[in-house]
């Protein structure tokens, strides 16, 4: 008998399951939904041209071999991360008083900084948002926190952000709790709070003493401004908060496999930056050890050089605008249809995905009698979307949203 005859089989993921799905379906008009990487106008990934610059440079560049790098990653990718996030003028950066350490992604970033708060300052309780990227809650129960709380967000009936909602359950929260908040382009929403809102959290967060933890996964990407996209965060900082963010390179950078992340770790002062460094080291060490070398050559060899760093912001502005004009294609095709009930939330959301209100039932129309793969949630990712199929989903929603 074998020691794992007892183990039983855990339930897909489903991202993954529907992208299975769908690259198995024969249906020649199939359109993936549901996978959050950019596509092209012709539903191809796309390789930014500026990146394919800096491998080749890496690959040409003698000097580099494959020994391992620091347990906190490379201090030139850490910096321009970190200084990405905060901005060239940041007082934070200056004063030495914030920092940042390589991970394996947003995903790893996410994940060190929860071991951190529950290993090392035995934090307990977690607030995110309902709803919510899948993954906050796995991290941060898998890395020691017992008490998951969610705050509302999305309000389903107007179709936008439910901030009373949200500060009701942030204000019952209690002292010391960590609050994830996404930085910008809302997963799954696509909502974001305005910049008076952030200031009222900001002033609740304050008042309540919750330690903010951002998730920074679409900087650049959202807006096509790394600097707009950087608001929330700039301001907690500027406002004097201890915090966490943590920064993805998967979608501004198009480096989904190369799993290139950081930590932004922001403090009072520069004393307590040893400690706090030397133990996220052994963190890190007691999980992977080190991070990987070949993405965090891309970033930092773009982030560093004045030219490629110029041309990576027209590749985001590129992919953005591109997003932007989806959205309003979509809009524009399901007002002409005269489908029933409000879609300017599409075009008011921003970034990767969009929260297009649909029910199961509606998705299930879409998937089975269609091929428009999708989250139950009714979550899509607008990348999927090109000139060649916007018709066809928004007939597809039509047609399910009609059905009796």
């Amino acid at each position: 008998m074998s020691i794992f005859e007892s183990v039983e089989l855990g339930p897909p993921v489903e991202v993954f399951a529907l992208n299975k799905a769908c690259n198995e379906d024969s249906n020649p008009n199939k359109v993936n939904l549901g996978v959050g990487a950019y596509r092209t106008n012709e539903g191809k990934p796309w390789i930014l041209p500026v990146v394919k610059k800096a491998e080749a440079a890496i690959v040409a560049d003698g000097s580099l071999n494959h020994e391992y790098l620091p347990v906190l990653g490379t201090d030139n990718l850490t910096s321009a991360a970190t200084t990405l996030l905060l901005g060239d003028d940041s007082e934070a950066i200056k004063s030495k008083r914030a920092f940042g350490v390589q991970c394996l992604s947003g995903t790893g970033a996410l994940r060190v900084g929860a071991e951190f708060l529950a290993r090392i300052l035995n934090r307990t309780t977690f607030y995110y948002s309902d709803p919510t990227w899948e993954n906050h809650h796995k991290l941060f129960v898998y890395a020691g926190f017992t008490e998951p709380r969610t705050y509302r967000y999305w309000h389903q009936e107007n179709r936008t952000i439910d901030f009373e909602g949200m500060m009701e359950d942030l204000g019952q929260a209690p002292e010391g709790a960590v609050i994830i908040l996404h930085a910008c382009a809302h997963n799954p929403t696509g909502i974001d709070p305005t910049q008076d809102q952030w200031k009222q959290i900001a002033d609740l967060c304050e008042k309540r003493k919750l330690f903010p933890f951002f998730d920074s996964a679409y900087q650049g990407f959202a807006s096509g401004d790394p600097n707009k996209d950087a608001f929330a965060v700039r301001y907690f900082v500027e406002r004097g908060f201890e915090l966490f963010c943590s920064q993805s390179f998967a979608k501004n950078f198009g480096l989904y496999n190369e799993r290139i992340g950081n930590l932004t770790v922001v403090q009072k002062d520069a004393s307590t930056s040893a400690a706090v460094a030397s133990q996220i080291t052994w963190l890190i060490r007691g999980m992977y050890s080190n991070p990987p070398a070949f993405g965090s050559r891309i970033v930092s060899r773009v982030l560093n050089d004045t030219e490629l760093r110029n041309e990576w912001m027209e590749c985001i502005k590129a992919m953005s605008s591109r997003i932007i004009t989806m959205r309003k294609a979509l809009y524009d095709e399901l007002v002409a249809l005269k489908t029933p009930g409000t879609w300017e939330h599409i075009t008011n959301q921003i970034g990767m995905f969009s929260y297009t209100g649909l029910n199961e039932k509606q998705v299930q129309i879409l998937i089975k009698e269609f091929s428009i793969y999708l989250l139950k949630t009714g979550r899509i990712s607008m990348c999927g979307l090109n000139e060649g199929n916007v018709a066809y989903v928004a007939k597809a929603i039509h047609a399910a949203v009609t059905r009796e």
